[in-house]
């Protein structure tokens, strides 16, 4: 019978898992994969495939296998493409140089006419994370964005998030993207429009004004997970652009929502009434008001308990009211995240009297799974905290089940110690003695601290309290003197803890319960208990009538016990001694006072010396000791007294203000996010933004353009390539000569450490402006013509699949001119361009932005300067600006996750693909207003894609930063002469070579300038000079040579050649840089740019740099 049952499941096992590749797990090498990918059969290589990735999934390595995949990419299946990409996905980055073989194949397959291949090429293309195809992914994201299948655009917004991390230069076109996309018709493609936008662009509320109606429209109507996204899109942008709504739960005072009286227990109970900007609101509403606006702590400024006021509007408006109306179909959500984001909107920007319709499905949500109701019980508390009366009604729904886990029990029991009320305190407390029974007894403990809660809440119910707690005690004590429990301690000095904070309200009226507690003394034998109870006798020694005759027994009885009891009772006893004499009548004092000298000696021979110096600090403030006792009748002893007995009076008798939880100690953040489950600010969290900063934001760069451009020099040909909107802090550095205007008055902006201006000058050399050579002679060859020279540079295969011609012909677009004219004279003889003088601006970069750090502006440039420490260091240039009124001091700048010593630079593996290393940087203790100081940062970047993450700390706060490198300055100027550089040109042909093609306009502003001066420059020297000042602020490399034929026209610049030397940092190589000029100084230049390196991932990711620097 046995073996047929096994027979039976083993048959039941095969039948379940027939039609299915399960079997593929069992043993996924037991065919010959190469053997099946080379074959001429679908059905063989799909096999093939599928066994690939069962090896993937058990963690195996078959990037040995990558070539035959490749090839397969290119197959006609759509189950085999599918396939190919996804292993193409996972080992594209390991094996960079062999994906760069299926780019061709992508950009196939986006013409596809089935939008399933369209997609799948995108997504492919988008996921292999590598720089040099990045542009490509760019201009493919351009053309599907604009697809005609809804799920190719879909994929489009997938891959700008994906592109962001790629490309941050390209913000403003992924931003134009993400307009285009947020105007689509598809509610799908809405929602993913909403993921892009908050990846790439989330501070650009601005681009969401003209969409914001249709967006509101389309809500209801999209995906549940991008229903949460867009929510908290449109609730920043009406926060931003309109304001808080000025009759909301925020500004609320004297309404129903409002806890009445009572004692506040809490921080968040707190209902005094206080002013905001002549709107009455509560202490509870200023709080959330600060928190979730916390980024802006200008907007709330406490001075005299008053408020400036926000910016506000009111929930007619326009905006408010389609938020408000789109979101409340959303509140009956089946999505648990989309029902609380729906209620956050309501919650802060609804009015008082439509809050309370998020309740019921808030607390339907309640009822999904334990991880949701957690969360939202979370939420629940804060908004209970704020408006207790809201879910009073609702008491039930936060009783506690039998399958609750522990965090659910203790948010529960929180939450129904704040609504509690006069009518619904009996139910609650029927559940409390049901909950005391529970086996777990840290939730038991919890319990009774609610008890006490509710007892401070509720003053009337404050005796039936404490003789249930009385009750718990004693039989607590009778449990663990018989038979030790586990956590029946922590019950037992729990429930004292609450008698103990119950008592404290009115300790008059309760000293019989003082004194029943103190009686149990004897039977109480857990040390902290014991020390509660002591303290409590002492601290309520003068208090009522009855208490005082029990002080001589109970007295003598401690100092009977003294020596056997712990640490924390001893020193107990000798503060409730202290506290005896001092509140004591004239006829027991001298009673007192010999107990308490023997209590003193007793403690003087103990072995802990915490008990000893408090018995000798006692000994000398009190007058119990034998000195004491024999008082001189002096007037300086008689003064001695007074002081001893005045601070012992402050120090025992109750006068030192206890430290309370003020507003700022208690942290909420925003409802439904991280970081309120979490309770601290997880990594992405970002508070709302200002109230109606938009406008503010807008008058602020308008502003700051103004002043940056009073502050540039005169100079007509400055670049404008730097991202900071404050303008280059190198306004004019020559290479070779040739001052600038600024640089003749002497200007600068920001002074380096030594006094100095940042712009170095140097004298002009005097050489001709031309100089003629022998192309056969310099170069050794005959003579070689302008097509023979562009045809060189561009003989690769890679470098016909990455040119504009070959791009824009996959995307369907109108090819641009022939880049190569076909009649062309040979030309033997050169002009050689000696005269270098140019500006050299090196592109700034924002660091920290003042408008997020209060005041500390941070801002950084790449610098050509050599590292003293280490080859492989790149030298950063850090300008910090104090922009505020007031110091700023401590300022430290380190690495998040690694910084490296100076003895350990020169040890650092040149091949590890390991996170960025930062020397270390001096501190700067102080920053005056207005003071720039120049610091200089040298990093190890092991790759040109992982940004350094940064720490930059300030008057004791955080801010996070993230410094991201520059290929460009990955290598370090190699000079040499024209001859050197052919010479070694020639050593690195063919598969060391890359090449592409791109526009120059930069020169035609200044030739316009030219032409409308007087002054007759040379426009080819023009346009030599603009192109190599470009490329030298923006790239650390060496000009070799600068030259063209000797038979042109005064207009044609065709022929004209750069030529740039540098050195890899990580491996001493060379790599050389030749830019090849077609087309007339009128108007756009074609250009082709040229990489020889015998790196080749480093060659070209240096070649996309140099063609993004040039356009």
């Amino acid at each position: 019978m046995f073996g047929l049952q096994a027979s039976s499941a083993a048959a039941s096992w095969v039948v379940g898992r027939m039609g299915t590749d399960a079997h593929l797990y069992d043993d996924p090498e037991d065919a010959s994969i190469p053997a099946l990918l080379d074959s001429r059969f679908d059905a063989d290589r799909i096999d093939a495939l599928k066994r690939l990735l069962a090896l993937i999934a058990q963690g195996v390595d078959v990037a040995h296998l990558f070539p035959q995949v490749v090839k397969n990419v290119a197959a006609q299946s759509l189950e085999v493409k599918k396939l190919v990409y996804l292993y193409l996905l996972h080992y594209a980055e390991k094996r960079q140089n062999e994906a760069l073989l299926s780019i061709n194949i992508f950009q196939k397959d986006l013409s596809d006419i089935n939008p399933l291949v369209r997609a799948w090429a995108l997504r492919t293309m988008a996921g292999i994370r590598l720089h040099v195809v990045a542009p490509l992914v760019l201009v493919a994201v351009k053309k599907c964005a604009r697809d005609p299948s809804a799920y190719v655009r879909k994929c489009a917004a997938y891959a700008l998030c994906k592109l962001f991390d790629l490309l941050p230069e390209e913000s403003t076109t992924l931003e134009e993207i993400v307009d285009v996309l947020f105007s689509d018709n598809s509610p799908g493609v809405v929602g993913a429009a909403a993921v892009a936008f908050k990846s790439v662009c989330p501070n650009c509320l601005a681009l969401i004004s003209k969409h914001f109606r249709r967006l509101c429209e389309t809500l209801p109507d999209i995906e549940e997970w991008y229903q949460i996204t867009l929510i908290e899109i449109l609730l920043r942008y009406v926060i931003a652009r309109h304001g808080l709504v000025k009759d909301s739960v925020m500004f609320a005072s004297n309404l129903s929502l409002v806890a009445q009286g009572g004692v506040t227990v809490d921080t968040m109970s707190y209902t005094q009434p206080t002013s905001v900007g002549g709107i009455s609101g509560t202490r509870p509403n200023i709080m959330l008001l600060r928190h979730y606006i916390e980024e802006h702590p200008g907007c709330f400024d406490r001075e005299d308990d008053k408020f400036s006021s926000p910016s506000v509007t009111t929930s007619t408006n326009d905006d408010v009211a389609i938020l408000l109306k789109c979101t409340s179909p959303l509140l009956w959500s089946q999505n648990s995240g989309v029902v609380l984001a729906a209620a956050s909107v309501h919650w802060i920007m609804a009015p008082v009297e439509e809050v309370k319709r998020i309740v019921g499905p808030i607390l339907f949500t309640l009822r999904s799974s334990p991880d949701a109701a957690y969360v939202v019980l979370g939420d629940i508390l804060v908004f209970a905290k704020t408006a207790p009366l809201l879910f009073a009604p609702y008491d039930e729904d936060f009783f506690i089940c039998s399958s609750d886990p522990y965090q659910t029990r203790a948010l529960k029991l929180e939450i129904l110690t704040t609504i509690a009320s006069e009518s619904s305190i009996p139910a609650i407390f029927e559940e409390f003695e049901d909950y005391i029974k529970d086996p777990n007894r840290r939730f038991v403990a919890d319990t009774v601290a609610a008890i006490a809660l509710c007892a401070q809440k509720l003053p009337s119910i404050s005796s039936t309290c404490l003789e249930g707690l009385l009750s718990l005690v004693f039989y607590e004590s009778s449990i663990t003197n018989s038979v030790h429990l586990d956590g029946e301690d922590i019950v037992l000095v729990q429930a004292i803890l609450s008698i103990k904070a119950i008592v404290k309200i009115d300790a008059a009226s309760h000293e019989k319960v003082i004194i029943r507690l103190v009686r149990r003394l004897d039977k109480i034998k857990q040390p902290a208990a014991r020390s509660l109870i002591i303290w409590i006798f002492g601290e309520y020694s003068s208090v009522g009538n009855l208490i005082p005759k029990i002080i001589p027994p109970v007295l003598k009885y401690l100092a009977w016990s003294f020596a056997a009891e712990v640490l924390e009772t001893k020193l107990q006893i000798l503060n409730a001694s202290a506290k005896v004499i001092i509140h004591s009548a004239e006829e027991h004092l001298e009673e007192f006072k010999r107990i308490m000298a023997y209590i003193t000696d007793l403690a003087a021979c103990d072995l802990n010396y915490d008990v000893r110096d408090r018995a000798r600090f006692i000994s000398n403030l009190l007058p119990c000791g034998k000195t004491s006792l024999n008082e001189n009748d002096s007037t300086c002893q008689s003064h001695s007294q007074d002081i001893r007995k005045e601070l012992a009076d402050h120090i025992f008798g109750g006068k030192i203000p206890t430290t309370s939880h003020s507003d700022s100690n208690y942290r909420i953040y925003l409802p439904g996010s991280l970081s309120q489950v979490v309770l601290h600010a997880a990594p992405g969290y970002a508070p709302l933004p200002k109230p109606q900063s938009m406008e503010l934001i807008y008058h602020t760069i308008k502003l700051t353009r103004d002043t940056a451009n009073s502050s540039e020099s005169n100079n007509s040909n400055a670049e404008s390539e730097s991202s900071y909107e404050s303008g280059s802090v190198y306004d004019s550095e020559s290479e070779g000569g040739g001052l600038s205007d600024k640089d003749a008055t002497g200007s600068s902006q920001y002074p380096n450490d030594d006094g100095h201006n940042l712009h170095h000058r140097q004298d002009n050399q005097e050489a001709p402006l031309v100089h003629m050579y022998d192309d056969n002679v310099d170069q050794g060859q005959t003579g070689r013509n302008v097509e023979d020279n562009l045809s060189s540079l561009i003989s690769t295969d890679l470098t016909e699949l990455m040119s504009k011609s070959a791009l824009e012909s996959w995307l369907d677009e109108a090819p641009a001119l022939p880049a190569v004219q076909e009649s062309m004279q040979k030309s033997i003889a050169r002009v050689s361009f000696t005269n270098r003088s140019f500006e050299r601006k090196p592109k700034l970069h924002t660091l920290l932005d003042p408008s997020n750090t209060s005041g500390l502006s941070v801002i950084y440039a790449f610098s050509a300067e050599i590292s003293p420490i280490s080859r492989l260091l790149v030298c950063i240039d850090l300008f910090v600006e104090n922009n505020t009124t007031d110091q700023l001091t401590d300022i430290i700048i380190k690495s998040e996750e690694a910084s490296i010593s100076k003895d350990e630079m020169d040890q650092t593996s040149e091949g590890s693909a390991s996170i960025p290393t930062l020397a270390p940087v001096e501190e700067i203790r102080s920053l005056a207003p207005q003071q720039t100081v120049k610091m200089i940062l040298q990093v190890h970047f092991h790759h040109h894609l992982l940004p350094l993450k940064l720490s930059v700390l300030c008057n004791g706060k955080r801010h996070p930063a993230k410094l991201h490198p520059d290929i460009a300055y990955f290598v370090r100027p190699l000079p040499m002469d024209l001859n050197a550089f052919l010479c070694k040109e020639n050593q690195l042909r063919g598969v060391f070579e890359y090449a592409r093609r791109c526009t120059f306009k930069d020169h035609l502003q200044k030739h316009g300038c030219t032409e409308e001066s007087t002054d007759h420059t040379d426009k080819n020297l023009l346009v030599a000079q603009s192109l190599a000042s470009k490329v030298l602020s923006n790239a650390n490399v060496h000009l070799v040579s600068m030259d063209m034929p000797v038979t042109f026209s005064i207009d044609d610049a065709s022929g004209l050649c750069w030529r740039f030397s540098s050195e890899i940092l990580s491996t001493s190589n060379p790599c050389l840089i030749t830019i090849l000029a077609e087309g007339h100084t009128s108007g756009p230049l074609d250009l082709t740019v040229k990489v020889n390196s015998e790196d080749t991932v480093f060659g070209l990711n240096l070649l996309n740099r140099v063609v993004t620097i040039i356009e």
